[in-house]
C-alpha cells in the first residue's frame, strides 16, 4: 500500500493551522508536517497538488498540532484519525484494506 499524507486543517478565524499525517497501513499514523499561517498554506497547497484529501476539523487539528513532528499519534486519537483516514479513502474511491485483510475500519 502506498503511504499517503492526510492533511487536516482549521477553518475558523484563528490563524490557519495544518497537520499532515502518514499512514503505511500498519501501526499508528505519524505526524509528517505541521504549521501555522504560511507553513499551513504550503502544506495544503502541496496536498492539493498531489490530490491528497483534505479534511477540516478545528478540534482535531489543534490536538494533532501538539504532537511532535515525526511522532506517531497517541492512542487517544486513534478513533478520530481512523475516521479521517476512512474519509480520505472514501474520497479517493479506495478501500482501506489490501489483499482482503482489513487494516482500518469504516463506519
Amino acid at each position: 500500500m502506498t503511504e499517503r499524507r492526510r492533511p487536516v486543517e482549521t477553518k475558523d478565524s484563528s490563524p490557519k493551522t495544518a497537520v499532515a499525517l502518514r499512514w503505511s497501513g500498519e501501526g499508528a499514523p505519524q505526524v509528517t508536517a505541521k504549521g501555522r499561517e504560511e507553513v499551513a498554506e504550503r502544506i495544503l497547497a502541496l496536498a492539493r497538488e498531489h490530490d491528497v484529501p483534505i479534511r477540516e476539523d478545528d478540534e482535531l487539528t489543534a490536538v494533532l498540532a501538539q504532537v511532535q513532528l515525526g511522532d506517531t499519534i497517541p492512542e487517544e486519537l486513534y478513533l478520530a484519525v481512523a475516521q479521517v483516514i476512512a474519509f480520505a479513502y472514501r474520497l479517493s474511491g479506495k478501500r482501506p484494506w489490501q489483499d482482503g485483510d482489513a487494516v482500518a475500519g469504516e463506519e
